[in-house]
This record gives C-alpha cells, structure tokens and sequence, in this order.
C-alpha cells in the first residue's frame, strides 16, 4: 500500500482530527503554563489565533469536508488532496512558532481555507447543490479574516487585532449556528425517537449570516454598535432553538447533551459579546471564552467524538469510554475560564493555569480513545 492509500488519508475527519486534538492539548497546555508567544504575535495574539484558525479551524475543515460527499452523493477527497491540505495546515502551525516566519504562516494558513472551500464549493457546484452553498462562502470568508489578521499584523496595525480576532470567532459561531441548528435536533430525534424540532428556514440562514455580519463590521470600528445587534440577535436566536430542541431525556445521553450545552453557551458568549460591542461595561473575556472554550471546545469535542465514531463504523450510543468524562471536562474548563473574569487578580493565573489543563484533559482522552481509530480502515469494510 502507497503512503496516500493509507487509511488516515481515506477522508477528512480522519487527519483533521487527530492534528486538531493532539495540537489543541500542547497549545493550550503552553499558553496555560507560560509560554506567551513571538515577538510578532505576543500574548493573547498567539493563543486565541491558534485556537481560532489552528484548533477550530481543522475541525471545521475536516467535517465540512467529511459531510460534502453525503450532501453531493460524490466520493469524498482523499489521498494526495488531503495530504496537500494537511500539509499546508502543518506549515502554518509550525511557522507561527518564528517571528520572521509569520508571514509564511499567514499565507499557508489562508491558502489552507481557501484550497478547502474551492474544492468544496467545485463539488457543490458540480452537483447544482445550491442548499450549500452558503457553507463554502462561510469557509472562505474565514480564510480571508485569516489573511485580513495577517496583514493587520504585517502592518502593524495593532489597534484593529483585538477585532479581527473578534471576526474571525464570530465565523466560527456562525458555523456552530449553521452546522448545530441543522444536526442537533435530527440526532435527538433519532435517538430519543421522537418527532424532530423544525426550524424555519429563515431561523437556519439566521444562525449562519448574523455572526457573518458582525464578523464583517467588526473590522469597521465604527460600525461595532451594528455588530453588536447582530451578536445579541444571534445569541437570542441560539437560546431559542435549544430551548425548542430540549427533551428530558437528552440528559441521558452524553452525546446529545454535550452537543446542546457547546450550542447554548455559544449562544450566551454572543449576547455578552453583543453587549461589550455596544460599549456596555461587559467584559470581552467572558464572551469570548463561553464561545471559544464553553461553546467551540464542547462541540469540537462532541462532534469529533460523534462523527469520528459514526464514519469508521463503530457504535455512537453509548458514549465510547471515557468520553462522558472527557465531556463534563470540556464544561468544567469552560465554567473555570469564564469565571476568572470575577477572580480576585491573586487567583487569576491558578484559574488559567486549572482551565487549560481541564480542556488539555479533555482533548487526550478523545486522543487516546479515537486516535487508533483513526489510522485504521473503517470497521464495517465500507470506504471512508
């Protein structure tokens, strides 16, 4: 067997996840225990970077590029094409690590969201899947948020970060908004067997292009007030759906209510995020982190745990061993992180320290328990 037949390279969960996971427990364990970045991206700059586009920025290729093939009916990409995106996303991870090579971590970062939503979109396109079209569009506005962030960096146009950081987390709620308002109901009803929670269409399209707008005029920092109704009508939206999609047995099943807890606290970062964009005195931490730790580390991990089983042929309900755990992990990190915004400053570094070594937990179990699945064909002897 050739090196590009290999199993890892059969789809794109498959080395998208295991890079996201392993990435996502040194990163964080780094930024929790001392290490604060470059010369040209110190402090907060490195850290939220890497978990927006390094971390969350895998995972969302990886599953868009695992779920294309069930919406076209195509053979999904594989072999050399995944090697070349994987490639590209190693370059990046590594080059960010070097002051002098920032740019050329900008630009293979880019080319690795751009090269993923032309393929896309061509297989969409091919098959006149218009219904998603709307999810390559999604996929190539953040790769130019990404370029966007590199060349404020490259001119150093520092005052603008903080809110080309913000855009870029916005993208990627409105992902959860569009990936969780279609997935979230259908498996609660397909396992709890009852009738399916609908949305609206309009409610769909919603969840995905108010993120997108406050993403786009948080570059104009004259427009943040915009972009801040644009958030609390999407974080009301989000609260909506889940209390329409509650069932009291969800909390019976650990796959079912980690999904539903990523998508609420998503939902509540929005609003606080709506409010500090409105120059209420909210701070932007606390909206930040119920996304980025409550609302991407929960569902990242849920759905890497749920899709990854699914497509290599195992069993999804019960939960694989350890991941219940690896769950209420994710959520502890994300309580932990979010409420040092109220810890006395004497506390502050134990609490960062403690959230990052929660979610680095989290993300090794899923590692360990998934990992040999991953590298191995599927069990059932179906391609994928």
């Amino acid at each position: 067997m050739t090196f590009h037949h290999h199993a890892i390279w059969a789809t794109a969960f498959r080395p998208m996840y295991l890079c996201a996971s392993i990435y996502g427990v040194c990163s964080i364990l780094l930024w929790g225990f001392g290490f604060h970045g470059t010369a040209a991206l110190p402090h907060y700059l490195w850290h939220a970077h890497e978990m927006i586009y390094g971390y969350a920025g895998a995972i969302i290729v990886g599953f868009l590029h695992t779920a294309v093939p069930n919406w076209t009916g195509l053979p999904p990409r594989n072999g050399r094409f995944l090697m070349v995106l994987t490639a590209l996303w190693l370059l990046a991870r590594t080059s960010i690590y070097f002051s002098q090579l920032t740019v050329i971590s900008g630009i293979c970062g880019t080319l690795f969201f751009w090269v993923a939503a032309w393929e896309m979109a061509r297989m969409l396109i091919k098959t006149n899947n218009r219904h998603n079209y709307i999810a390559a569009f999604a996929l190539f506005l953040f790769g130019g948020s990404h370029l966007a962030f590199h060349l404020l960096v490259l001119w150093q146009r520092f005052d603008l970060l903080l809110n080309g950081l913000l855009a870029g987390l916005m993208i990627v709620a409105g992902f959860i908004g569009l990936i969780g308002s279609r997935v979230i109901p259908f498996f609660i009803a397909r396992r709890l067997n009852v009738e399916q929670v609908n949305s609206p269409k309009k409610w769909l399209l919603a969840a995905l292009l108010l993120p997108l707008m406050a993403a786009v005029l948080l570059l104009f920092p004259a427009a943040s007030p915009l972009a801040g109704a644009s958030c609390l009508a999407a974080g009301v939206l989000g609260l909506v759906q889940v209390v329409r999609w509650h069932h009291k047995n969800i909390w019976s099943e650990s796959m079912l209510w980690i999904l539903c807890a990523g998508y609420a606290l998503t939902a509540a970062g929005l609003l606080f995020l709506g409010l500090y964009c409105m120059a209420l005195p909210i701070s932007v931490s606390l909206g930040v982190h119920l996304i980025a730790v409550g609302g991407i580390g929960s569902l990242t991990v849920g759905m890497m745990a749920r899709t990854a089983a699914g497509h290599t042929g195992r069993a999804i309900y019960p939960a694989p061993k350890g991941l219940t755990a690896a769950f209420v992990l994710m959520i502890a990190a994300a309580c932990v992180r979010s409420l040092t915004v109220f810890a006395p400053a004497a506390y502050y570094p134990a609490a960062i320290r403690l959230s990052a070594a929660l979610f680095a937990l989290s993300l090794a179990i899923y590692c360990i328990r998934y990992a040999p699945w991953l590298i191995r064909p599927r069990l059932d002897g179906r391609a994928g």
